[in-house]
């Protein structure tokens, strides 16, 4: 089944220079270059010699190592390593992904306006972290220069630039040098606790080679101890010298269980590195300090094209035909929760040579998925609020499977949105297609894949996308009940109001007739399936009436009981408002008569009334509050619904009691 909005992305935090999850809980990474070849039995003794053994730097060592200590992402944890180096005399250099800045769980504006004034620098990270060799070039560029023109912006000197994922390439290190930093940091390329690194130079040179891909070790991790941050230095400091730069992500305790390290841990290493820097045996500075250079002025990205017209397919490289490091351009690996995923090729796809094929082991929990790179438009589909989505996609599986949806908002921060029903496995090629509900105010991108939930494999291709319009003309985000009449059509209770000119309108204040409010309950159970009679109950219900099915169910289930007319007839009186007091009991009845003790709610609504026990109930369970006056509250039991309430008090209903 279909996991909830607040488990999405709760347990996964990010991994540089691998295939993982960003900050947002959706692991977005590429096919993870390593950056060394294989080692000999001596160097691997040698690695083990350097990661187990906390080698003391000799006393005539020179001041020839340079030490950096940087942190990426901006995560809000990190001002408790701050903290310490501050207490310390030490300095540090801050990469920022400006779409999380102000986010729950990462740095404020006055969080890095503080950290700067404490002679700590702050780099650039991209505005949403994506895998910059994936991407198209426009949207590579946007990502680099934007994110430095909005810390700029904010007052920051910004001349150093982090790739995420370590995800670089020439193309990518001259769009970096173009934007306006002095240099880039990568990963992977100087030794560290791995092994498999034991080859590779203990630090980089001063000046860098390429300033544009500065070698650093691998991020520091769980596994990491006191002597593994100790061998960085001193390793360095008794063969070559030079520059070491440790990445960081989270200084916390039971946070991401990978990136993580205690401030316990932080604490000890930062105090050793101070001690080693008042005996003169290693310097500490941020990357700025380091490469030097002044500050190139501000270079704003390219514009993003416009969205294309009705009718048009949304998605870039939709048929996955266009590759870059074995992984579809424009695409990412997304996901959450504890499980294993491998993304490959395969061929022939369901069109053209190639098809993604996605396997899911280890699972425990979560999900994974393919998705289109979660951007700033140049990948990923924009959107418009209020506006619905069609999405279709190829697939075939060992497992069922889901479209699931995220959307960006604010400056750059992805959030999950919805998913669609459950569909069965499908051994031969199978197309799926859903209709979003309308997108939320204040969103302006979308990004969905076919995900798997255990263990299994699934093959997607020819992904299609296309923008349905408004739900209803009269219905902006900014009104008050949009949230609740846009569910009430995501969820097909209401269709609107087809006008002459294509749009659709709702008509928010126009009273709920009873035999529309029938068709809301009706749709609302999910249209089960019913043999309308072939006469009808209702004097005033011809069997030709457009909701005679929806009436007469609704007269089926006890739900309405009509009103008694001569010689034992029975009428509905269809085109009637509903007011209040029965909207009460349509509900109630609705839910099945549940017991329930009534107790005083409302000034006028007296013990003696007709719907007391009704209308108490309803407002025992939230889904109605009256209106306050001195003295208590008012329900207004003979006032008539106007259809905005009525979708209130569905979308309230259901929030309370879900559909099944």
């Amino acid at each position: 089944m279909s996991t909830t909005n607040e488990q999405r992305g709760a347990t996964e935090s990010p991994r540089e220079g691998r295939a993982r999850p960003n900050a947002n809980g959706i692991r977005i990474g590429k096919h993870f270059r390593k950056r060394w070849t294989a080692f000999g039995s001596t160097a691997l003794m040698i690695a083990g010699l350097l990661a187990g053994v906390g080698l003391a730097a000799p006393a005539h060592a020179a001041p020839n190592t340079v030490v950096s200590l940087t942190f990426d992402d901006g995560n809000a944890d990190q001002l408790t390593a701050e903290a310490t180096m501050k207490s310390l005399g030490l300095v540090g250099t801050f990469f920022i992904t400006t779409g999380w800045i102000d986010q729950p769980t990462y740095l404020t504006t006055a969080n890095l306006q503080q950290i700067a004034a404490d002679g700590n620098e702050i780099g650039g990270h991209t505005v949403t972290h994506p895998d910059l060799v994936s991407l198209i070039p426009a949207e590579s560029s946007r990502q680099i220069c934007d994110g430095r023109v909005a810390l700029m912006n904010m007052g920051f000197k910004v001349t150093s630039f982090a790739y995420p994922f370590a995800s670089e390439d020439p193309a990518t290190e001259a769009l970096v040098k173009g934007c306006g930093y002095n240099s880039a940091r990568g990963l992977g390329d100087a030794a560290s606790k791995d092994p498999a690194s034991a080859t590779l130079p203990a630090a980089d040179t001063i000046p860098p080679v390429n300033a544009y891909d500065t070698k650093a070790p691998d991020e520091v991790d769980s596994t990491w101890t006191l002597a593994n941050l100790q061998n960085q230095v001193t390793h360095a400091q008794t063969t070559t010298g030079g520059w070491v730069q440790l990445t960081f992500h989270h200084i916390a305790v039971g946070t991401d269980p990978t990136l993580t390290i205690t401030p316990t841990l932080f604490t000890q290493f930062a105090t050793w590195l101070a001690q080693q820097k008042a005996a003169g045996t290693v310097a500490v500075q941020t990357v700025d300090q380091v490469v030097g250079g002044t500050q190139q002025p501000a270079v704003a990205g390219p514009a993003l094209p416009p969205p294309p017209g009705p009718g048009v397919n949304m998605i870039q490289n939709a048929s996955l035909e266009t590759l870059v490091n074995t992984i579809p351009q424009c695409w990412a690996a997304g996901g959450y929760g504890t499980n294993t995923p491998a993304f490959s090729i395969v061929t022939p796809g369901h069109t053209g040579t190639n098809a993604e094929q996605l396997t899911v082991t280890g699972w425990v929990s979560g999900d994974a998925k393919l998705l289109p790179a979660l951007d700033l438009g140049g990948c990923s589909p924009s959107g418009t609020p209020g506006h619905t989505y069609q999405l279709k996609a190829w697939y075939k599986s060992t497992a069922a499977t889901q479209f699931e949806v995220y959307y960006r908002v604010g400056n750059g921060f992805w959030a999950y949105w919805t998913a669609s029903p459950l569909v069965l496995a499908a051994a031969n090629w199978t197309q799926i297609t859903w209709t979003t509900p309308p997108l939320p105010a204040g969103a302006s991108g979308i990004s969905w894949g076919l995900n798997i939930q255990t263990n299994g494999t699934i093959t997607t291709d020819d992904y299609e996308m296309y923008d349905n319009g408004a739900s209803f003309a009269d219905i902006p985000p900014t009104y008050p009940f949009y949230n609740e009449i846009t569910w009430l059509a995501a969820n097909g209770i209401t269709t609107g109001f087809p006008q002459p000119n294509g749009t659709t309108l709702f008509e928010p204040l126009q009273s709920i007739s009873r035999e529309a409010m029938a068709a809301f309950i009706y749709r609302y159970k999910g249209s089960p399936a019913f043999t309308a009679p072939a006469a009808s109950p209702f004097t005033d219900v011809p069997t030709t009436d457009q909701f005679y099915k929806e009436i007469t169910w609704l007269a089926s289930t006890g739900i309405t009981t009509g009103y008694p007319g001569p010689n034992n007839t029975r009428s509905f009186h269809p085109l009637d408002s509903v007011n209040r007091d029965a909207m009460a009991a349509f509900l109630y009845r609705l839910s099945g008569s549940p017991a329930v003790t009534p107790t005083v709610t409302f000034l006028d609504v007296p013990a003696s009334y007709p719907f007391y026990k009704e209308i108490s109930w309803l407002a025992a369970n939230g889904i109605t509050t009256g209106w306050a006056v001195p003295g208590g509250a008012i329900f207004q039991p003979l006032q008539p619904v106007h259809r905005d309430a009525t979708a209130a008090f569905l979308f309230r209903l259901n929030a309370k009691f879900p559909r099944v």
